[in-house]
């Protein structure tokens, strides 16, 4: 990768006169194409915001209000009409309301029309924004739980886990949503004010200390970009190297867990706790790209590899503790106990993002499109008004759903949770991903992600006609184009071997270059490129070392990994075994899943055979004796029977009552 000079001329140039996405690189090669500019259509993605407008985000407003969490904001507003106390067990709740403004900013910025949904969308920003500008302290701080009137404690006395960075991050990364999707420039007022308060206490002159939670990272170099201000991305860069000395105060967990036993630079592997590691990641992403740091962009790069082939599972997920939310151990990946939390596939996202903007690597899209489709869309329920915090690969008849310090909790998602970071992520995440589709190159544009949309830039602009990821057929057809010669750049998955590209008809003889198909002509309007990605279903094992998959393997089709639940079989799923030839000879059914998805998705339908049940012994002697007496042939093992193993995407799992579930399976 190059930060040379000429480099930034280019991406400054086609920058110009755009409006700017979630993540908006003033340096580099490359440029999201924000919304505004692309617009989804009626394909997957498309589908996921409709419900996340529908459904969602009323929902996760509605909860928001229940809970307190505005609440607590406005107690602190107006403190002489304050009833009761502080609602909630944590002191970072404020970002929960944050995140959800974040998204409901895409929402109002794209809606036009003016019903139930709208109203309540627009009537919640309007009091959350009013009460948020009223709660700020004068000398810019602003934290419920610490401006609370009964709370014993003194902001900025318990960095470890109070949070106030996290929170600062957050409400940024709203302000500046606001103000690049409405025009709305009222929370970057007050973003910025919380962020001079952290200049003057955390920068080169102040506490040399970082948060317990990284995330505010990110959202400082984003205010850097939207503002020019040079003291935000100096005081993210710092943060990021800070980090890894040994400041923050340890209590019940080790340094590992907030990525501070060592230097981000010199860490061997991504460690501790899954979001703080991805967040952090994500940010020191960005303060690399904009800073031309190739040292760091080198050990960025280390680590993700690290991850992806060692510690992220089969669908993207990432942890695989309960007790610390933790990664665990290269190969720790056992299917029952992934955590795999869904805001730590979002962060996920935001890393692999990041790395594409820096480095233009068609494999860590891969791995977006892998979390997105997988670990990411199982969060949410069909309906989109339930949520799972951690995200397992099998779930047994017997299992009780906890999450995190819960002790309660039903068989399946939960409307929400006493720590509700993930379904406000989900509004934002889900309003914001038209903003990681293509980006504009020096010359042209790359289309990083496929999904049915239109995509306008100055030079270029298509409409892509596609049922992704049910289907590998992608059409992209011009719009319009320059006169000049304008190159478009095709990413092909890995799994995609047999790639085929046509132009206007014609065949072209273009192979995959690290992983990218590049196009480079005069455009006409009206020329059709026709790219296909053949999808035939996969069977996959596992490394050796991951003791847990020993024997077992799994299916996969395109982007789509696949489950067997109960609900769709009379076998009990561990009894069935399958071999990789199944996949050869699977049936592959379009169709309509659950009635509450609005596009057709597909089933697999796989030959296997199905055990006889084992034997009620745990643990059987296999030599020196056992229960057959001395000299008696042991009684002939009961053959297995065929039958016909079912799979849908993992994706749609759990949405039609508790039952058993699972991704690998024992061979045969």
């Amino acid at each position: 990768m190059s930060f040379d000079e000429d480099a930034r001329t280019a991406s400054a140039a086609v920058r110009a006169d755009r409006e700017a996405g979630a993540v908006h690189p003033v340096a580099g090669h490359r440029v999201p194409v924000a919304a505004g500019r692309v617009r989804l259509g009626e394909g997957e993605l498309g589908a996921w915001q409709r419900r996340n407008r529908r459904a969602t985000a009323p929902h996760a407003i509605e909860q928001l209000r229940l809970a307190g969490n505005l609440d607590n904001l406005a107690r602190v507003a107006d403190p002489e009409d304050a009833t009761g106390a502080f609602r909630g067990r944590y002191p970072f709740l404020d970002t929960d309301v944050f995140k959800t403004l974040e998204g409901l900013a895409y929402l109002l910025a794209a809606d036009d029309a003016e019903d139930d949904v709208t109203r309540t969308v627009r009537d919640f920003y309007e009091e959350a924004v009013g009460v948020i500008q009223a709660a700020q302290r004068e000398d810019g701080y602003l934290n419920s739980y610490f401006q609370a009137p009964e709370i014993d404690k003194e902001p900025w006395e318990d960095l470890a886990w109070g949070h106030e960075l996290y929170n600062l991050g957050h409400l940024i990364q709203a302000a500046v949503a606001a103000q690049r999707r409405l025009g709305d420039g009222r929370l970057l007022d007050v973003a910025r004010a919380f962020a001079d308060l952290a200049v003057r206490r955390f920068g080169p002159d102040g506490d040399p200390q970082v948060c317990g939670h990284p995330e505010v990272e990110m959202a400082l170099v984003e205010l850097f970009r939207e503002t020019g201000e040079r003291s935000y991305l100096e005081l993210a860069s710092a943060f990021v190297d800070r980090r890894g000395h040994g400041t923050v105060e340890l209590r019940v967990f080790p340094a590992e867990y907030f990525q501070d036993s060592a230097p981000l630079r010199e860490l061997d592997s991504v460690t501790g706790h899954a979001v703080r590691m991805a967040y952090l990641a994500a940010g020191a992403a960005d303060v690399a790209l904009e800073q031309g740091d190739d040292g760091l962009l080198a050990a960025l790069q280390r680590l993700w590899d690290d991850m992806v082939e060692t510690k992220l599972y089969f669908t993207g997920g990432l942890g695989s503790r309960h007790s610390d939310e933790a990664i665990g151990d290269r190969y720790e990946l056992p299917s029952e106990r992934s955590y795999s939390e869904t805001c730590a596939a979002i962060a996920v996202m935001q890393w692999s993002w990041r790395m594409y903007l820096a480095t233009g690597s068609a494999a860590v899209l891969d791995t977006f499109e892998t979390v997105l489709y997988n670990a990411y869309a199982a969060g949410l329920s069909a309906d989109g008004t339930a949520f799972f915090y951690d995200n397992p690969l099998q779930r047994r008849p017997d299992h009780l759903q906890r999450s995190g310090a819960e002790p309660d909790g039903g068989l399946l998602r939960r409307s929400w949770f006493g720590c509700p970071c993930c379904p406000p992520n989900i509004v934002r995440w889900t309003a914001e991903l038209q903003d990681h589709l293509a980006v504009v190159t020096p010359v042209g544009i790359e289309l990083a992600q496929y999904t049915a949309a239109t995509v306008e830039t100055e030079r270029f602009s298509c409409t892509v006609d596609t049922a992704y990821p049910w289907d590998g057929s992608v059409v992209v057809t011009v719009d319009a184009a320059d006169a000049a010669e304008v190159e478009l750049a095709l990413r092909v998955p890995g799994w995609a071997t047999d790639a085929t590209v046509r132009v206007a008809g014609e065949s072209v003889d273009a192979r995959p270059v690290d992983g990218w198909i590049r196009l480079t002509r005069r455009w006409t309007a009206g020329e059709r490129v026709e790219l296909d990605l053949p999808m035939p279903v996969r069977a996959h094992g596992a490394h050796p070392s991951v003791d847990a998959l020993r024997g077992s393997l799994a299916f996969a089709r395109g982007p789509v990994v696949y489950c067997a639940e109960q609900e769709d079989g009379t076998t009990d799923l561990d009894l069935l075994r399958l071999s990789p030839a199944d996949a050869d000879r699977a049936v592959v059914e379009h169709r309509r899943i659950l009635e509450t998805e609005r596009i057709d998705a597909v089933a697999l339908l796989l030959p296997a055979m199905a055990d006889a049940p084992a034997p009620a012994v745990l643990y059987p002697a296999l030599t020196g004796g056992g229960s057959t007496p001395a000299g008696a042939t042991p009684p002939p093992a009961e053959p297995m029977r065929e039958t016909t193993a079912t799979l849908i995407p993992y994706a749609l799992w759990g949405n039609r009552g508790p039952g058993a579930m699972r991704v690998w399976f024992r061979t045969r």
